[in-house]
């Protein structure tokens, strides 16, 4: 284990990361594992969750992966008895699963609209409900950390039901810091700004529109699976023990830039 391993202190917690077959769920479970965790790789595509758990093994850490679907309460309730049996208490929850629908709202499907919902917001509740119950029953102290989206803060036209959910993910956090407080858990939540991953790839296949992107961000980057990582990997642990009913904007200040883009004309000589 690394001096970072140390620090964090999450060496044999058993670490649960939904959609972690690619992005960054996967970049996450690599991360936990590496600092000593073990991780239970959970996507609904097997395959990739398979091979993200391998890559794991292979590299010396503990993992196992389990294909479900966070909006399936029964697939869900088999995999926490999967993660029991196989880990032993789930100790910290990453509730990263997640789909994108984009349109207009006044044109969304009905149909896209609820399956949006039903992974990204009741998903999240749902893993909440059967991995907090293991962390209440073992009576362990527990993080869980939900990854929400910038477009949980900020409108974003075009994007249906996708930031609605991560706004509401946002709530569903801050309410569970509450009611999981008394039990030593603790919620909170991350929100990308402009990531790179799978689910966003489209966005970037146009070269000016990819450098107009990079442009809009402070940092001068594009975030990566990473970065993301690494804060969740923060917020899991011990280091962050005080630490419970934030959304943490992982956007390279992004969300900070409003201001700078208001034209503006120079400041008269007083």
């Amino acid at each position: 284990m690394d001096q970072e391993g140390n620090w964090l202190a999450l060496s044999g917690r058993v670490c649960v990361v939904t959609g972690a077959g690619s992005g960054i769920g996967a970049a996450t479970a690599r991360h936990l594992a590496a600092v000593g965790a073990a991780v239970a790789v959970i996507d609904r595509h097997g395959e990739a969750a398979a091979a993200v758990a391998a890559e794991i093994v292979q590299s010396g850490g503990s993992a196992i992966s389990i294909t479900a679907d966070v909006s399936d309460p029964e697939a869900l309730a088999h995999a926490a008895a999967t993660v029991l049996q196989a880990l032993g208490p789930c100790q910290v929850l990453v509730n990263n699963a997640g789909v994108l629908r984009g349109e207009a709202l006044l044109s969304l499907s009905l149909a896209d609209w609820n399956q949006v919902l039903s992974v990204n917001l009741t998903g999240a509740l749902l893993c909440t409900q059967v991995f907090a119950a293991q962390m209440i029953e073992a009576k362990l102290a527990g993080s869980i950390v939900h990854v929400g989206s910038i477009t949980g803060h900020h409108p974003l036209p075009g994007s249906g039901a996708y930031g609605v959910s991560k706004a509401g993910l946002g709530m569903l956090s801050r309410m569970l810091s509450l009611e999981l407080a008394p039990h030593g858990i603790r919620s909170n939540a991350v929100s990308p700004g402009l990531v790179r991953t799978p689910l966003t790839e489209h966005s970037y296949q146009d070269p000016a529109v990819a450098q107009a992107r990079q442009a809009m961000v402070p940092a001068a980057r594009m975030g990566l699976p990473a970065d993301l990582a690494s804060a969740i990997a923060f917020l899991a642990s011990d280091r962050a023990g005080y630490i419970t009913g934030q959304d943490l904007l992982v956007d390279g200040g992004l969300g900070q830039g409003l201001l700078r883009k208001i034209p503006s004309a120079p400041t008269p000589a007083v």
